[in-house]
């Protein structure tokens, strides 16, 4: 996991990922401020979401802050989850 200091929400992606562009598109279009990680960039942040996606580079493996996990999440999901933080 990467050093979080603001203690926002972390996606983990890369850029090549159409699944990744849709959830940070999501993440602009409800204005949520989070730290974007491309694992292709970072190795150890591949071995985390590895270590979490059974084995697979599954991206977006996104993080909050009460330590829920959405790994590949729908829009519907994610958006789902983010009105969940609003209470």
């Amino acid at each position: 996991m990467v050093e979080n200091p603001e203690n926002k929400i972390v996606m983990y992606g890369t850029d090549w990922c159409g699944t990744t562009r849709r959830a940070r598109q999501v993440m602009t279009e409800e204005k949520i401020d989070y730290l974007y990680v491309d694992i292709d960039k970072d190795e150890a942040a591949a071995e985390f979401v590895m270590s979490v996606a059974n084995g697979y580079r599954s991206v977006p493996t996104i993080v909050f802050q009460d330590g829920t996990i959405l790994i590949e999440p729908s829009g519907y999901t994610l958006r789902e989850k983010l009105k969940q933080l609003d209470k």
